[in-house]
């Protein structure tokens, strides 16, 4: 018996796609990067998983760079704003907003190195962002050191996360061997060709990332409070291309 082709399926009777929208080619694009991690993300890839083809992606974003910004604005979602209106030092509460925005990058290093290039801009930043000046205001800080803080606490957030981009998942911040190996490296240093390493020794090494971190963001803050802006600033890139 001769079988019969499987006469063509009409258009018609195809579930319809569902339209392209820049919040749907973002929120799949946070599912790839879960699922399969960025470095697997193009443009192809993505327009595959959104059943189209690339240059249909580029009506609503310009290149992979804004794509990664506008992603890492949408998990900017997941910082813990609450401190902002807790109780307490405003110093702490403000490292505890910082702590947590650095735990996000941790998730996604990747991402936190596009950061360094490319910032997001949305509204998740824009939450971020002033929150932060509203606890620096809180603190006493003069305005224009303020805005300078900000970028350095934001980018020595970003950079920390940044660092360990390219580590294989299974790794952790301070990988054991390297650690060791490093520690070694450290304690068997001749006196008389490198004596302050010598003399310095373990506290070189000492404290735990978190503790680093906190204490990192404390040494910019306190020197925020002693150092002033310059008093001629330099255009900036936005006022350039007034």
């Amino acid at each position: 018996m001769t079988a019969h082709p499987t006469a063509p399926r009409s258009r018609r009777e195809r579930p319809a796609k569902p339209a392209l929208t820049r919040e749907g080619i973002i929120a799949t694009t946070v599912g790839l990067i879960r699922a399969e991690g960025l470095e697997r993300v193009t443009m192809r890839r993505l327009a595959k998983e959104l059943d189209t083809g690339p240059a249909s992606l580029y009506v609503y974003v310009r290149n992979i760079a804004e794509l990664h910004a506008a992603v890492l604005d949408e998990l900017l979602g997941g910082v813990d704003l609450s401190p902002a209106g807790a109780d307490g030092d405003w110093h702490d509460r403000l490292v505890r907003i910082l702590t947590s925005y650095t735990s996000v990058l941790f998730e996604y290093p990747g991402l936190a190195q596009s950061a360094l290039v490319a910032r997001p801009f949305g509204k998740h930043y824009l939450d971020l962002v002033e929150t932060l000046l509203a606890l620096l205001d809180e603190g006493g800080l003069e305005p224009g050191r303020a805005a300078w803080l900000l970028d350095l606490l934001l980018q020595h957030a970003t950079a920390t996360a940044a660092e360990h981009a390219h580590r294989t998942p299974g790794d952790t911040p301070q990988d054991q061997a390297d650690w060791q190996a490093l520690a070694t490296v450290v304690r068997d240093v001749s006196p008389r060709t490198h004596p302050h390493i010598a003399a310095l020794g373990p506290r070189l090494l000492s404290g735990s990332p978190q503790d680093r971190l906190a204490w990192a963001f404390d040494v910019l803050i306190a020197g925020a409070r002693d150092t002033p802006v310059p008093e001629a600033l330099a255009p900036s890139p936005a006022d350039i291309g007034d």
